[in-house]
């Protein structure tokens, strides 16, 4: 089954209908973030996207990356719960809800402005270069999962 597209506005009107069902004092079903962690996390893939941060994993973990994580992330099968993240996505200090909700909401309007074209052969940094479905993918699973993490 394919995965909803993040370049459509569909898929961003659903999406924003699923946020506002989270608030800072929504609990997890599992895990361990509260929901503005939550949100800063889910913020790091697009600070990583757009180039605001950098991952830089060295040769080997790139590789082990390229090799058994990339498919994981990229195909239509939905993360199991409580999954092992990379360190930089750990959230562990106290977020402002408001904020990072905010910031997200600004992420995915954006993704959708740019389009499929845009994220066409643009390289992840931990994965190399990915397809326009492949991205779709990490980003759609991502929010998906932690949406379905808040009940949402």
């Amino acid at each position: 089954m394919a995965l909803p597209s993040v370049f459509d506005s569909k898929t961003t009107e659903e999406t924003f209908k699923r946020l506002e069902n989270i608030n800072y004092m929504s609990k997890p079903l599992w895990g361990k973030m509260n929901a503005s962690q939550m949100l800063a996390h889910l913020n790091v893939a697009y600070d990583l996207a757009y180039g605001k941060i950098e991952a830089k994993p060295n040769f080997f973990a790139k590789i082990m990356l390229k090799l058994f994580v990339k498919g994981l992330v990229t195909s239509d099968k939905p993360y199991a719960q409580n999954s092992r993240t990379a360190p930089y996505f750990i959230i562990a200090n106290e977020r402002d809800f408001e904020k990072e909700k905010s910031k997200l909401i600004d992420y995915i309007k954006q993704t959708e402005m740019h389009g499929a074209k845009y994220f066409e052969g643009k390289e992840s940094s931990s994965f190399g270069i990915m397809t326009a479905k492949e991205w779709n993918a990490q980003f759609y699973k991502h929010i998906d999962h932690h949406f379905r993490q808040f009940g949402a």
